[in-house]
């Protein structure tokens, strides 16, 4: 089964194509452009290089949050657009859980961060284990104080994700981070995790935004203050 995967969850934009479990393509962008720029032509020149057609894809996966409200519209936009036209099935995984895959072989506690602003970060904590990953709590936001209180009794924790400089830095360098090679999110760890994902039609897929974007929190406080929401 060949699957074209994207992510988009970040400011790094990837597309990769994999069949059973070998990674047949990647393409990796963190030069600051829009992934609106990025993904199309991307996923383009990546099934010209690899001799493919998206005829040829079985599956169409999308890190699916949590992740940058923007990115994340724009990832998935495409992957419903691909889906929809070429009847293709597609399904969404944990954009933590698949950062966390890149540090699958170091055995020890597995952090997943992204920065989610306001002194806070979206977050998953899983053990890693002779290259298997068991999960220790679900896909959060939390505040880097609570995060740093939990990770107090873990041992040999390494960060990964776009969050992890933030996190390095913020609790003073107390926990490695992933070489930055493997730290960023990338698109064939998406692909690996979809292979025992569930599918979906292009239009059951949805995002996992875990927290409300930030003008929607805005607006419902205005509204609490006003005493229109209780």
């Amino acid at each position: 089964m060949k699957i074209l995967a994207i992510e988009s969850s970040a400011k790094a934009a990837s597309v990769a194509i994999v069949e059973d479990g070998k990674i047949l393509g990647e393409t990796f962008l963190n030069c600051g452009l829009t992934h609106s720029v990025t993904i199309m032509p991307s996923v383009e020149w990546l099934l010209k290089m690899s001799n493919l057609s998206i005829r040829d894809i079985s599956r169409i996966a999308i890190s699916a949050g949590p992740g940058s409200f923007t990115g994340l519209r724009i990832g998935m936009a495409a992957v419903k657009g691909l889906a929809w036209a070429c009847d293709i099935p597609c399904c969404g995984v944990s954009t933590l859980e698949a950062a966390a895959m890149s540090a699958s072989h170091i055995d020890g506690t597995v952090c997943a961060v992204m920065d989610a602003r306001a002194n806070q970060v979206y977050n998953a904590l899983f053990t890693a284990k002779d290259g298997v990953l068991t999960r220790m709590c679900e896909d959060r936001a939390i505040s880097l104080c609570d995060l740093e209180k939990e990770l107090s009794d873990k041992s040999d924790v390494v960060l990964v994700g776009d969050g992890a400089v933030l996190c390095h830095s913020e609790f003073n360098e107390k926990y490695k981070m992933a070489p930055e090679h493997i730290r960023l999110q990338r698109a064939a760890y998406v692909a690996l995790l979809s292979e025992s994902a569930q599918e979906y039609s292009a239009h059951e897929l949805k995002p996992e935004y875990i927290r409300l974007p930030q003008a929607e929190r805005e607006r419902l406080e205005r509204l609490k203050k006003e005493g229109n929401l209780r």
